[in-house]
């Protein structure tokens, strides 16, 4: 195994995760940084709250396909390890951007596009759960609390044989749950947000995401 080589791939997948979505979309198209606003998060969540589903869906899409790229670049510099060293770096670039002041957002679109790029079995498995969550609950940190568990309870129970996949899968978990850590909290003090079609006020956003 070149390390040096893992590295690399470490490297550019935390550079691809500094891309942000978020905040290119709500400078360009409102001139503003979403950051400012809401919750304060760079993720899908809070743009859908603050400025509507379009925008919401369009920096999902964006962030999905940060995750595809990073994946694909470290497993073409260092192979299937490349791509999973690539998975954690890319979502820790997106939650940590070093560029935007370490403010990003919480890795789940992209933690999603890491299990369709590592695994498309349990990418569409988690797709589907997700999908019948979000139904159920309407709530969006519920969603993506329970699709990584899930996510990682796939890979520990059907590639627990396959070190660097297992590590990877529960880096990300780890690191979506932190990032949810206001959200767990109000969840179990029964306050969390529910997803909604219309744009919330400034006050309202402010708790939720």
């Amino acid at each position: 195994m070149n390390y040096w080589y893992l590295a690399l791939a470490a490297v550019v997948a935390y550079l691809i995760g500094n891309l942000q979505s978020a905040v290119f979309l709500s400078r360009w198209k409102f001139h503003d940084d979403i950051r400012r606003h809401g919750s304060g998060n760079a993720g899908s969540t809070n743009m859908l709250r603050v400025y509507g589903w379009k925008p919401g869906a369009i920096t999902f899409a964006g962030d999905f396909l940060k995750g595809v790229l990073a994946v694909l670049a470290g497993r073409w510099i260092a192979g299937e390890n490349g791509a999973c060293v690539a998975s954690v770096f890319v979502a820790l670039g997106h939650c940590f951007p070093v560029f935007l002041g370490f403010r990003g957002g919480k890795g789940v679109a992209s933690s999603l596009a890491i299990a369709w790029m590592l695994n498309p079995l349990f990418g569409a498995i988690v797709s589907v759960f997700a999908a019948v969550m979000a139904y159920l609950t309407k709530t969006i940190s519920i969603v993506s609390l329970s699709g990584i568990t899930l996510y990682l309870l796939l890979t520990l129970i059907f590639r627990w044989n396959d070190t660097a996949m297992v590590l990877a899968v529960a880096a990300l978990w780890l690191i979506v749950v932190l990032r949810h850590t206001d959200n767990i909290k109000r969840l179990f003090a029964g306050e969390e947000c529910k997803v909604s079609a219309k744009k919330k006020p400034e006050n309202d956003a402010k708790s939720c995401d």
